[in-house]
């Protein structure tokens, strides 16, 4: 018989659940994880990492077509797109498989199922865990419970997905053939990275945005950058724009999108929708407990207690903003806060990068210049161009900038924001800078490695202070 009494169980997990149990495991507490479908989570599975796999190979076929640049040249050019969809699957099996091992390793309890607050007994709460078909496998205790259950794709009146014609990022991951033409309502991150693979990829792409700029939550300069950028490449964007109807064909829809008072039909092959997510919060007990949920999404603390003793909340299901890397480090904290651990600080979100894996890529931290502004701050505002870095040049990227915004008087860097070719790996120095509370003299004082895109970093501080060399 499995033991069912524990110190804490986690449900989901994704990679703010089992980076929370393995923590706790770390940290001496018997440790039980419940999850329904995928260990990894939506993540590793169906989210940030199968799609790095697919927008690499995007990117090789972006090479390719450019080959000729580089001093090469090849003929009768093709890809298998059932290749490509089994190579990203076959990455993401690979590091589920790896978290299963890890979990393993640390003497995690796995439990297959989904889990649901059952009440109190003795001090403990109680978990029903049941199968795919209702039908109770396990009643599991403990002092603790972390809910870890993420979030869904959102579906908008008129505008649901079908799984033929209309996809979530689901079916966008595994195409059996390549349309050629798709409509992406939504910019965001997700959008905006579906609409860059399939059009490296040769579909004829037109992205719709309600909000009236593309990569909204980014920096304005970035988001102009970014849209310029993508209409050189042939895509086509439509800001400020409402999708009002759709009308599904044998093999293809007629998308009625509305903008500045005019109405427009737009016959393609395929549409995604990529509107926002939902978080997880149904079947999870929460009725007659002190959960709070808004917005579908359930409050927390800032270490991830919620209202009801003992029952936390981290990740997507615990609000935005939804990233990954933002649910393993609440995991973490949460867990480290359970376990009384002294001097355990609370996640500043201001701190957390976020990445886009477009081409160009997009990536920042901290507040926009708009934002330090309508804060009440005097900014200082540094820019250095990519067509100014000896090392984008020889890459052949000599598309993309770095905007640094410092606070005038304290010399604090308030944010950080970038274009172009590998800002998504460069971006974590600047969050190491804001982490340490790093002002523009030490950043004016760290010496940059030369020829590399990071050089960049440097001039733009420079910048903001009148300094650039290289510009």
């Amino acid at each position: 018989m499995a033991d069912t009494s524990f110190d804490l169980i986690v449900v989901g997990g994704g990679p703010g659940g089992y980076v929370a149990a393995i923590r706790a495991a770390q940290l001496g507490m018997k440790t039980a994880l419940v999850e329904r479908e995928h260990l990894g989570g939506i993540c590793l599975n169906w989210g940030c990492i199968p799609t790095k796999a697919l927008l690499r190979s995007s990117e090789v076929k972006h090479m390719l077509d450019h080959l000729g640049d580089y001093g090469f040249s090849a003929k009768d050019i093709s890809f298998d797109v059932k290749k490509v969809v089994e190579r990203s699957r076959k990455v993401a099996s690979q590091l589920s498989g790896g978290v299963k091992h890890l979990l393993k390793k640390n003497k995690v309890t796995v439990f297959d199922g989904m889990g649901k607050l059952d009440g109190t007994a003795g001090g403990q709460r109680k978990l029903a865990v049941t199968d795919k078909d209702g039908k109770k496998i396990a009643d599991l205790t403990a002092k603790n419970v972390i809910l870890a259950t993420g979030a869904r794709a959102r579906s908008l009146p008129g505008l649901e997905a079908d799984g033929k014609l209309v996809w979530t990022y689901k079916e966008a991951m595994v195409p059996e053939s390549m349309p050629k033409s798709l409509l992406v309502v939504g910019s965001g991150a997700i959008g905006i990275e579906f609409a860059s693979f399939y059009k490296d990829m040769g579909a004829d792409v037109t992205v719709v945005e309600v909000m009236d700029r593309i990569l909204p939550v980014e920096d304005e300069e970035i988001s102009a950058f970014a849209k310029k950028s993508f209409e050189k490449q042939g895509m086509k964007i439509m800001t400020s724009a409402g999708v009002k109807g759709l009308k599904k064909g044998q093999n293809n829809v007629t998308v009625t999108v509305e903008a500045g008072g005019k109405t427009t039909d737009i016959t393609v092959d395929r549409v995604i929708l990529a509107v926002g997510i939902v978080g997880n919060v149904e079947n999870l007990g929460l009725d007659g407990t002190k959960v709070k949920v808004e917005k579908t999404h359930v409050v927390t603390d800032p270490y991830g207690a919620t209202g009801e003793p003992g029952v936390y909340a981290i990740g997507d299901l615990a609000g935005p903003p939804w990233l990954a890397h933002k649910a393993s480090h609440e995991g973490v904290v949460c867990v480290e806060k359970i376990a009384g651990l002294k001097g355990v600080h609370p996640l500043d979100t201001a701190n957390i990068p976020g990445c886009t894996y477009c081409r160009p890529q997009v990536a920042s931290v901290g507040l926009t210049e708009a934002k330090a502004k309508a804060a009440g701050y005097e900014v200082k505002v540094g820019r250095f161009p990519f067509i100014g870095n000896g090392k984008a040049i020889a890459l052949g990227e000599p598309e993309g900038m770095v905007k640094t915004v410092f606070d005038a008087k304290t010399g604090e860097l308030l944010g950080a924001h970038m274009i172009g070719a590998e800002v998504t790996e460069l971006i974590q120095g600047y969050t190491v800078a804001r982490t340490l509370e790093s002002t523009e003299a030490e950043l004016m004082h760290t010496v940059f490695p030369h020829p590399t895109l990071s050089e960049m970093m440097h001039e733009s501080v420079l910048d903001a202070y009148g300094r650039a060399i290289h510009f």
